[in-house]
């Protein structure tokens, strides 16, 4: 990867509780290695009555198993995680962006299959452009 590139990943949440957890900690625990780094934007998909895209974080901190505390570390070892990313800013959308509204809608991946999916940094800002016009559009809708 050259400096110009810059990744995004997309990253799934499956539950309510853990979504909640992630915005209030700042903190995403993965086993997920990807080629994680300070600045690469990290899509949340959830599945809200569709696949959706429930915010977006910029990676502050990439923080390997042996730089955590005794207590994160033994954490993530119950859960099978290798490694945490920490968020600045951590972005939550008033209203879940649907992938099948966004440039991924021809994207046959569904689910699961989206977790760690690595995309451009021009799909990146298209997805974001469109979440933002999304929200503005749904604002005047009420």
């Amino acid at each position: 990867m050259s400096e110009q590139e810059k990744y995004g990943y997309i990253l799934r949440i499956n539950t309510e509780e853990w979504e909640n957890q992630i915005f209030e900690i700042q903190k995403y625990y993965t086993g997920l290695r990807r080629d994680y780094n300070r600045g690469n934007v990290i899509l949340f998909m959830k599945k809200v009555k569709v696949d959706s895209i429930v915010g977006y974080g910029i990676i502050d901190k990439v923080e390997m198993l042996w730089e955590m505390t005794p207590e994160e570390e033994n954490y993530c070892k119950e859960n099978k995680w290798r490694l945490a990313l920490s968020f600045k800013p951590l972005i939550r959308f008033r209203k879940p962006y649907p992938k099948k509204v966004s440039i991924l809608k021809d994207d046959k991946r569904k689910g699961y299959f989206l977790h760690g999916a690595r995309l451009t940094e021009n799909q990146v800002e298209a997805i974001l452009d469109g979440a933002e016009k999304y929200q503005d559009d749904t604002l005047e809708e009420s």
